[in-house]
């Protein structure tokens, strides 16, 4: 419990300037996409990197998660991972 709150505060401090531009839709998505990367040995930095490269590669009218399309568009995962610094990805 006390590492999930740790890890949250952390990506509130990390995401913020992040996600400043974006509404709070997108933040969801990019908080979501982070809580279920968070086992993946990235930092915080990284993974929000990511998560918000491939919310910003789907449309607007999107309804899967980003966990969830990003399972369809390798070669965008491929570019995020990249863009992002990911490590072993």
């Amino acid at each position: 419990m006390k590492k999930s709150m740790a890890l949250i505060a952390l990506l509130a401090c990390v995401a913020t300037p992040v996600l400043a531009d974006r509404n709070a839709d997108d933040a969801k998505w990019v908080g979501d996409c982070v809580v279920d990367n968070k086992d993946q040995g990235q930092s915080v930095d990284v993974v929000t990197k990511y998560c918000s490269c491939m919310n910003n590669e789907m449309s607007e009218s999107e309804t899967r998660s980003i966990t969830e399309w990003e399972k369809a568009n390798p070669k965008v995962m491929e570019k995020c991972s990249s863009q992002a610094g990911w490590k072993g990805k």
